[in-house]
């Protein structure tokens, strides 16, 4: 019997991709007196290219783009800092996010979270996404000290939620990090299927939140 549900952030819940586009369009638009050399097509192309998907820090990206693109009048502090603080209002939910979690609560299903990343950055995304109330356990990996697929951080987050490997999902997008990690301490791990990772062989997936329901 399946007593608590977690979830991965980035990809799963919030529609990353689509969010970064957003904030890097509008980051554009705020600094385009700094960036009138460069195109804004230019701007958001290189910036998904140097973040990865977010497996590069932002530090590392903007004194890139300040490097490759010659900027002058700003510094990659200040937008990494504009990062920071502006990127929460650009967060985009994938679709049913609310009405899956409200589901689960209504089945009395404990929900956690584990997501890597930086602290604050990361807590201010869930508050974005109105989603903080559901949770009874979120771990960011800056604030625990370690990090996804660390079996550790899978096994403190069901200590907070009380409740066995066996009894509990865990979503993600990451095949490796997410679902075979979790898999590895003894949950049943869902792949929230992703496009960059078009060969990814894992037993349970799904395309829509609303379908881990069909686990409970």
């Amino acid at each position: 019997m399946i007593k608590a549900v977690l979830f991965d952030l980035d990809g799963t819940l919030l529609d990353r991709d689509a969010s970064v586009r957003r904030f890097i369009d509008l980051q554009y638009d705020r600094f385009e007196h700094f960036l009138d050399s460069i195109t804004k097509k230019e701007y958001i192309e290189r910036f998904l290219q140097l973040d990865n998907r977010g497996y590069v820090w932002k530090d590392k990206v903007y004194q890139q783009m300040i490097k490759e693109f010659e900027i002058i009048g700003i510094s990659w502090e200040e937008l990494l800092q504009d990062n920071i603080s502006e990127f929460k209002y650009s967060c985009i939910p994938f679709p049913h996010l609310i009405e899956m979690l409200e589901e689960l609560k209504t089945r009395n299903i404990a929900i956690g979270m584990i997501t890597n990343g930086r602290g604050q950055f990361q807590m201010d995304n869930i508050q974005a996404l109105g989603i903080e109330k559901y949770f009874d356990s979120i771990l960011v990996s800056e604030w625990e000290g370690m990090k996804k697929p660390n079996p550790n951080i899978f096994l403190k987050a069901l200590q907070d939620l009380e409740v066995n490997p066996e009894e509990s999902l865990f979503i993600g997008d990451h095949p490796e990090n997410d679902v075979i990690a979790a898999t590895a301490v003894g949950m049943k791990g869902v792949w929230k299927k992703d496009k960059p990772w078009k060969h990814a062989t894992t037993e349970y997936t799904i395309d829509d939140l609303l379908e881990i329901l069909h686990f409970l």
